[in-house]
């Protein structure tokens, strides 16, 4: 399956202290280096989001933004 350009997808396991590695493609993608902090947005309809720490602004903004906009 071809995924659309700059489009990814990834599977990582929980260990049993609710641990995921992101994948090394995925860090490299993304630039994530040891020490990063990522956040961790959820949604109970659309999921979770694992955003770097500096994009939080934007992403929580434009996340729960959506949100609003359907309930209303």
């Amino acid at each position: 399956m071809n995924a659309p350009d700059g489009k990814y997808a990834w599977t990582a396991t929980v260990g049993e202290k609710g641990q995921i590695v992101i994948p090394k493609q995925a860090r490299d993608i993304f630039g994530i280096k040891p020490g990063d902090t990522v956040l961790l947005l959820g949604d109970i309809e659309r999921g979770l989001a694992i955003p770097r720490g500096n994009a939080f602004a934007g992403l929580f903004n434009s996340t729960f933004q959506e949100s609003e906009d359907k309930e209303k």
